[in-house]
């Protein structure tokens, strides 16, 4: 049984879409998420042959929970959806490993012979077109700071991101305390940020912890 999985933060897009999408043949089930964070949840439950995700959401945006949806499940299908054409978010998408990208205006039968082409197992987008697009976001990652972590590094920021002190993440890590706080003096310098708050939240949003 062919099931989609629809996620978008509103309402009456999700049901739009449910609409069209229960028309594609072969679809025999289409179910909706209202967030990232349910995606997640419900992926093990509900095993979509196919998920549309939106790219702009409140909380776990679409572009990480694409990331974090395909790093556990490798074999997930997801395509993004978009209200407009943005090149760099859609760049990280397919770095992700989104398979393709629709715009939310797209015509009915554009949509549904998309969600086909797509569960059939095809690429929404031209291969030198995908390679353009992870080319840009492997040069823009190259250049952002928080690729030059060390591992000591992105271990200690771990341990933040678990609300873990200084003296605890050394003890976990075997290392003094102040040996921890050097690491952290280096970590924010490089992330440009001021303090520890500052820094988990970069990381989540970077995708450096979990």
């Amino acid at each position: 049984m062919t099931t989609v999985l629809i996620c978008d933060d509103h309402r009456i897009v999700r049901e739009g879409l449910r609409q069209f999408v229960v028309d594609v043949p072969g679809v025999r089930r289409v179910v909706t998420a209202a967030s990232g964070e349910e995606v997640l949840a419900r992926y093990d439950v509900e095993r979509p042959d196919l998920v549309l995700m939106d790219i702009q959401m409140p909380g776990l945006g679409g572009l990480e929970a694409t990331r974090r949806l395909i790093r556990a499940h490798p074999e997930a299908r997801v395509v993004m959806l978009t209200a407009a054409d943005d090149r760099d978010n859609i760049a990280t998408a397919i770095a992700n490993g989104a398979t393709g990208y629709l715009l939310k205006d797209v015509s009915r039968e554009e949509l549904c012979a998309a969600i086909a082409s797509a569960l059939a197992g095809q690429d929404l987008m031209a291969p030198s077109l995908r390679r353009a697009m992870t080319e840009r976001i492997t040069t823009q990652r190259a250049s952002d700071p928080a690729s030059n972590l060390t591992e000591r590094e992105l271990q200690v920021l771990r341990g933040m991101s678990q609300g873990k002190s200084n003296a605890e993440i050394g003890r976990a890590l075997y290392l003094s305390e102040d040996t921890v706080k050097t690491h952290a003096r280096r970590l924010f310098r490089k992330l440009g940020v001021n303090d520890r708050a500052q820094a988990v939240a970069l990381g989540f949003r970077r995708g450096l912890v979990d």
